[in-house]
């Protein structure tokens, strides 16, 4: 017997993938991508970098549409402040899959899933617009909603709210 105190070494447990083949093979060629339910719904997190080459690779295994692109300011709440969050349809597989990647810095950026799915233009020019993430590759980040000459974007939550009036382009003058 020894002296040595026993020390019990780290149990190393697996990556959770999910059991759909498709999802499983998608998930396993990307190290970084963390998988997890929520509410029922398939999700992957990953690092902003490998945003436009996960897409890439959800498209050629059948992700044929892309719902939409979005973000969350969590401003105040946890580093890094911003999670772009786009929405992938597989009719060909019958699947979901909300793909998440965390965004930091004064000007964040992230790959833009335009050139992929064609489809995303308008819901990343919308979250450029709002929240000021840049979408690299984008062919067009341009506002969408505010006026052009439109300084700050309003859905950050540290955007100073109610103290000038919007005027949208098309809509009757206020006065």
């Amino acid at each position: 017997m020894s002296d040595e105190p026993e020390v019990d070494e780290p149990i190393e447990t697996p990556r959770p993938l999910p059991t759909h083949d498709v999802l499983r093979t998608l998930v396993e060629a990307f190290d970084d991508a963390e998988w997890s339910l929520s509410a029922g719904q398939d999700v992957v997190r990953l690092p902003a970098g490998q945003f436009g080459e996960f897409g890439a690779a959800a498209k050629e295994a059948g992700f044929e549409v892309c719902v939409d692109v979005t973000a969350v300011d969590w401003y105040r709440v946890r580093r890094p402040r911003f999670d772009v969050v786009a929405n992938l349809l597989s009719h060909q597989h019958v699947l979901r899959l909300r793909v998440v990647a965390a965004v930091e810095g004064d000007e964040p950026s992230i790959p833009s899933l335009t050139p992929i799915w064609p489809g995303a233009n308008f819901t990343e020019r919308e979250t450029y617009d709002m929240f000021g993430i840049l979408f690299e590759g984008h062919p067009d980040l341009t506002r969408i909603l505010m006026p052009d000459d439109w300084v700050g974007f309003p859905l950050r939550k540290d955007f100073a709210v109610g103290s000038v009036p919007v005027q949208f382009k098309e809509s009757h003058q206020v006065t």
